[in-house]
């Protein structure tokens, strides 16, 4: 395949970033804006060796999932819709596909367990207008003028609109405002090429339960000039709770500034997922489709299988949104979230909620939960760590190993999986399942209609059967002693670690519990030479680690 030359391509799939995906005599080509069904024409833009982006020319033959978007007619060029011509129930099956694929391809799930286990993929009644968020990007025009919009797809030019179909319509009140106050007071937008202008974003978020309104305005500077001016024309507006302004003088694409200043009303607008309430600031996380969110965290309450015994880990908790629906039906729950803001606001959400039962840990999950287990085990006397249930819900990245295998080692009864990213989900599930973990149910959300993206969730039970059972019996009788089961070699470790500061390997650790009696198993790992020699535990080790053992009455 050449650069420029002109093909005919059927379209087979959907790519990641919603271009359409076809073959030429083997040949994979990406093309923006074709859609599964497709029968087009397109100039091959650049080619790799084995597959390659081309231009859509012509639509030769349109896919019967085809339609002309009833809402937006921006929505080719815009970058946010990526499927929008495609028929919403096509839209659904698509991302049903590419879950279960994803599982099979990745996660080795079977096509005969995703058949007992997954249930059909809930979608929306009314796919648009969905958003309580929205971020605008500001530029200016060709003739000097403020626009604002979204930014074209894999750039950052604008495409100048005020009316997007997949927010809310007071959106397009809050940006004329904005608009016209920056041409009436000579405010200029932020230029990313020269680092120059003031007005880089407004973030508008809305509640859709309690209608309140959120403004804050994203500024290349310190200081906003006329901020009264701007919030006496905002305020107006029903609805209106908060208007703020977030300093970023950065030069990056990170859209929010660490902080904000209160220009005019609360520091937060609340808003409700079924009975529980929240604040949301403007640095917080919080799920952009409420409608669909509510549906999700209903499944997620269900999955987890509450009795109002449980002891609930929430990992990548955000501001509590999920630890909080599950609290009402749980003994203890325990969040665990990055973002400070987010974790002042989840332990603020717990109280206006009248939640007691919910604590909240600042920090990276797969740094706070295996300090947290090997803390356990230091302050009970060895004893392990447990849960009855394990949510997590973690970015596109996924779940650290470190985190998946101290899950694992907790042996939750349950496990419930939230994702926005089926291919790590299957990576990740693979892990659990590797770890003693079969997976139940699977469902799909489609949290954001006329994109490719779409949330999944998971419940995976740890496997409990008959024959496991008495293979562990004659384990513990024929081959563990007693002392032996006290700890484990990682336990040995972590404890020595945190006592001496000294690391042991576990050819260390057998050789001191040999000399203390203590009955090792088969060395499996010999040296392939006898005359091989194996490093001496030094004295200090060996004392360290004697030490341990006698901390878990091993010897």
């Amino acid at each position: 395949m050449q650069k420029n030359e002109m093909v005919r391509v059927t379209i087979e799939d959907i790519g990641t970033n919603g271009e359409g995906i076809g073959k030429v005599d083997g040949y994979t080509l990406f093309i923006k804006d074709a859609i599964i069904g497709d029968v087009v024409e397109a100039k091959v833009m650049k080619a790799k060796k084995n597959y390659g982006y081309a231009r859509l020319m012509k639509i030769i033959t349109p896919s019967e999932y085809r339609v002309e978007p009833p809402v937006c007619p921006l929505a080719r060029k815009c970058g946010g819709c990526q499927i929008q011509e495609m028929e919403y129930g096509r839209q659904l099956q698509f991302k049903e596909d590419k879950v279960r694929e994803n599982l099979m391809r990745i996660g080795g799930l079977t096509e005969a367990l995703l058949a007992e286990t997954m249930e059909p993929i809930i979608g929306m009644e009314h796919p648009y207008a969905y958003r309580n968020k929205a971020q605008f990007p500001f530029g200016t025009d060709k003739n000097g003028h403020p626009i604002t919009g979204f930014y074209a797809g894999r750039t950052h030019d604008i495409i100048a609109n005020t009316d997007c179909a997949l927010g809310v319509p007071v959106n397009q009140d809050i940006l004329k405002i904005m608009l016209r106050f920056m041409e009436e007071y000579h405010i200029k937008a932020y230029d990313e090429e020269t680092g120059k202008g003031l007005i880089r974003h407004v973030l508008i978020r809305y509640g859709f339960k309690t209608k309140e309104i959120m403004v804050c305005i994203v500024i290349n500077g310190k200081e906003l000039p006329y901020a009264d001016a701007l919030a006496e024309r905002l305020e107006k507006l029903d609805g209106m709770t908060s208007i703020t302004v977030s300093p970023n003088a950065r030069r990056t694409n990170v859209i929010m500034g660490d902080s904000y200043e209160v220009l005019w009303g609360k520091p937060f607008i609340t808003d409700y997922i079924g009975e529980v309430k929240y604040q949301i600031s403007p640095l917080s996380f919080y799920q952009v489709n409420p409608v669909q969110t509510e549906i999700l965290y209903g499944l997620a309450l269900d999955y987890a299988g509450l009795k109002g015994e449980e002891t609930v880990w929430d990992l990548y908790c955000g501001i509590g949104t999920i630890s909080l629906f599950l609290a009402r039906q749980a003994k203890q729950v325990y969040g665990v979230e990055i973002v400070p803001q987010a974790v002042i606001d989840a332990r603020n959400n717990a109280k206006i909620n009248g939640i007691t039962n919910a604590e909240f840990f600042e920090g990276k999950a797969e740094e706070v939960l295996p300090e947290y287990y090997r803390r356990y085990a230091v302050e009970h006397g060895g004893k392990k760590a447990y849960a009855d249930v394990v949510v997590v819900d973690p970015p596109r990245k996924g779940c650290d190993e470190a985190l998946l295998e101290t899950i694992v080692r907790m042996q939750p009864e349950r496990i419930v999986y939230v994702s926005c990213d089926s291919a790590t989900l299957a990576r990740d599930v693979k892990y659990l399942c590797g770890g003693g973990y079969e997976v139940k149910k699977v469902r799909v959300v489609d949290q954001f209609p006329h994109s490719v993206h779409v949330e999944s969730i998971v419940l995976l039970s740890k496997l409990h059967t008959k024959q496991n059972i008495e293979v562990e019996l004659e384990i513990s009788e024929m081959d563990l002693t007693a002392a032996e089961s006290k700890a484990t070699y990682e336990e040995i470790k972590d404890y020595v670690l945190e006592h001496t500061g000294l690391k042991v390997s576990s050819l260390y650790i057998a050789q001191v519990k040999q000399k203390c009696g203590i009955i090792e198993r088969e060395n499996y790992n010999l040296p392939k030479s006898e005359n091989s020699r194996q490093p001496k535990c030094p004295p200090e080790k060996e004392k360290a680690i004697r030490d341990a053992l006698e901390y878990f009455k091993m010897v």
